[in-house]
């Protein structure tokens, strides 16, 4: 498991940094493979973790959503719902529907069968016309799935950045600095993905008279740094 600083510690788990979400296909070979009315869609299961549960479905137009179960804090009783729109690039579309092609649309077996450490249940669906598809696992060899696993990890990273922003811009507005310089340091290091769905939140602290001068100045900073979906 990978640890992001003292308040993603044992939170969520992720496969090697060795996989890594890039391949060079044309782009009109990409286009072949987002059709119209069809999604894919990963959730991952991980009771005990924090988020205990969330999914990711993105639509071949780029529109996406996200919603989790997480506790807004270590001592509240029970988790909460959280959810969120955002878009993602055409080009980004293109790379998922093609790596999900190339893995059988998940019809057939992914999970290893190996006796690795449970990192949490997760699902890979996808959902056309013709068909509707899904496949359980906790760890796959399929390469494919490892960079589509990967990648939909970071994206959860990125939300969970914005559920926790919301939270503290709300009730505790003195813990928005350590949460922002820790994005700012996943950020460098290239560890978040979809990291522009994160601007409007962000350019609603810059703009929160309330909050510390120098914390809004990193916001608006983080913001403007966001190239977003083309």
């Amino acid at each position: 498991m990978r640890l992001f600083g003292a308040r993603l510690r044992g939170r969520l788990r992720f496969l090697p940094a060795t996989v890594v979400f890039a391949l060079a296909f044309s782009a009109n070979v990409f286009g072949q493979e987002a059709k119209a009315g069809s999604s894919i869609r990963f959730s991952l299961n991980f009771p005990g973790s924090s988020p205990e549960s969330y999914v990711i479905e993105i639509e071949s137009g780029g529109r996406a959503t996200y919603d989790s179960m997480a506790r807004l804090t270590p001592e509240a009783d029970a988790a909460t719902a959280f959810h969120w729109d955002f878009a993602v690039a055409t080009s980004t579309c293109d790379r998922l529907f093609l790596l999900a092609k190339e893995a059988g649309y998940f019809t057939g077996q992914i999970e290893s069968g190996r006796k690795l450490a449970f990192t949490g249940e997760k699902t890979l669906s996808f959902r056309d016309k013709d068909r509707t598809t899904s496949a359980k696992y906790n760890y796959s060899d399929d390469k494919r799935v490892q960079q589509l696993t990967l990648y939909f990890q970071s994206v959860a990273l990125t939300l969970e950045f914005v559920r926790r922003l919301d939270y503290d811009l709300r009730f505790q507005k003195l813990a928005l600095d350590a949460e922002l310089k820790t994005m700012e340091q996943m950020l460098t290091d290239q560890q978040l993905e979809e990291v522009q769905a994160a601007q409007p939140l962000l350019r609603k602290i810059a703009a929160d008279s309330t909050v510390i001068k120098t914390v809004r100045a990193r916001a608006q900073r983080l913001a403007d740094s966001f190239a977003g979906p083309n």
